[in-house]
């Protein structure tokens, strides 16, 4: 699904050759750098470098990954993903289980505030508490935010910020791709998401990679209007592959308002369905 072969000829078609040092005329071709010119930077040999991106080359050490790293401009994500990826021939990583431990829920329940949901790495919301089906208008468990986001949702719908949130998920998605790459039902979601959007495909493409961070979430909700969080991402430590995504509004800011009323709405019509049974009963 993911493999070290690709990953080296995205990223070398993305480094520009001036800041590489390498002089360039109009007759130059190739987008980024030619493999050539990548093995002479990195100290290896071409015969090597290009066995490296035909899938041919054994087990490449931390040193040349390290130096591969260093002239393809990798951030902290890609590089990790780089060694990740090379080191799938020697070990496969297990999927994990994904398993919600009741004491987890207990947590979850205790958040009352603000929008609470965990996922797994495939972004299956397998719990969440009412505020978040609320903003995301629907029941939690059995939705995946990625399938959610690309082929129910559009950039004019519930996500004010679309096509940045697009980016984001085939980031996440490619980087559980290179940790789990023997998990067949992401493989599935990825073909999913590949036939039903063409966005979709042009990102999967780019094998770009992004680690999930904290920081601003944006909904336009058909109730309330436009909600601005903030996400903060809690990765459980037991190896489950779960994290815990917090949407929380600032003191004072419109959005904080804008939680209340979605929770006094929804609240309203609870209270008014038993005098309507009520009545229907008469």
């Amino acid at each position: 699904m993911d493999d070290l072969a690709g990953f080296l000829r995205t990223r070398r078609a993305r480094v520009d050759p001036a800041t590489a040092g390498i002089p360039t005329d109009n007759r130059r071709r190739v987008e980024g750098l030619r493999r050539e010119e990548v093995a002479h930077l990195s100290g290896v040999s071409v015969d090597y470098y290009v066995r490296l991106e035909q899938g041919r080359a054994t087990q490449p050490s931390e040193q040349v990954l390290d130096v591969l790293a260093r002239v393809l401009g990798l951030d902290e994500t890609e590089r990790g993903h780089l060694h990740r990826l090379a080191r799938q021939r020697r070990r496969r990583a297990g999927t994990p289980g994904g398993r919600v431990r009741p004491e987890l829920l207990r947590v979850l329940g205790l958040v009352t505030g603000a929008p609470a949901m965990i996922m797994n790495h495939r972004l299956d919301v397998l719990a969440g508490n009412r505020l978040a089906e609320l903003l995301l208008g629907r029941a939690l468990p059995g939705l995946n935010t990625a399938r959610h986001l690309f082929l129910e949702e559009t950039e004019h719908g519930l996500y004010a910020d679309w096509e940045n949130c697009t980016l984001d998920v085939v980031g996440h998605l490619r980087l559980a791709a290179g940790k789990y790459p023997d998990d067949a039902r992401l493989a599935s979601l990825v073909g999913e998401l590949s036939m039903g959007s063409e966005r979709f495909r042009r990102l999967w493409a780019r094998a770009d990679v992004r680690a999930r961070v904290n920081g601003r979430k944006a909904y336009q909700h058909p109730l309330v209007g436009l909600l601005e969080l903030h996400g903060e991402n809690f990765a459980l430590p037991d190896a489950s592959g779960l994290e815990l995504l917090v949407l929380s509004a600032a003191p004072g800011d419109p959005a904080e308002d804008g939680l209340r009323l979605l929770a006094a709405l929804d609240a309203e019509k609870d209270a008014a369905r038993p005098a309507v049974n009520a009545r229907a009963g008469e």
